[in-house]
């Protein structure tokens, strides 16, 4: 194996998601053949250390309908089963943020 198998392979695309004390990080990335491939990341800071602790998943294109299919099921029968509020996150300069609510439960 090369040296080039034990870095981080180059991101394409990425898209940074606040939602109160977690980031979620949408990462689109490229094999050594050029096949694009997502990374999922959840960033959540500890409070008794600061840390921040993460959590990834990798999505390869073969998969991505079936992984659709299956989150799409998943968080219709939440919305059928039980009331969800979708809170809106507003961030100041000093890094502190407030909630909203809304009715609009789309993706």
């Amino acid at each position: 194996m090369g040296e080039f198998d034990n870095k981080e392979r180059e991101e394409v695309f990425s898209k940074k998601v606040r939602a109160g004390k977690r980031t979620y990080f949408f990462d689109v990335k490229a094999t050594r053949s050029g096949d694009y491939y997502l990374t999922v990341t959840e960033s959540k800071k500890r409070l008794e250390d600061g840390v921040f602790v993460k959590h990834k998943i990798f999505l390869y294109k073969e998969d991505f309908e079936k992984f659709a299919e299956g989150l799409n099921e998943t968080v219709d029968y939440i919305k059928t089963h039980q009331d969800v509020v979708e809170k809106r996150y507003e961030y100041s300069e000093n890094g502190e943020h407030s909630t909203k609510s809304s009715d609009d439960f789309s993706f």
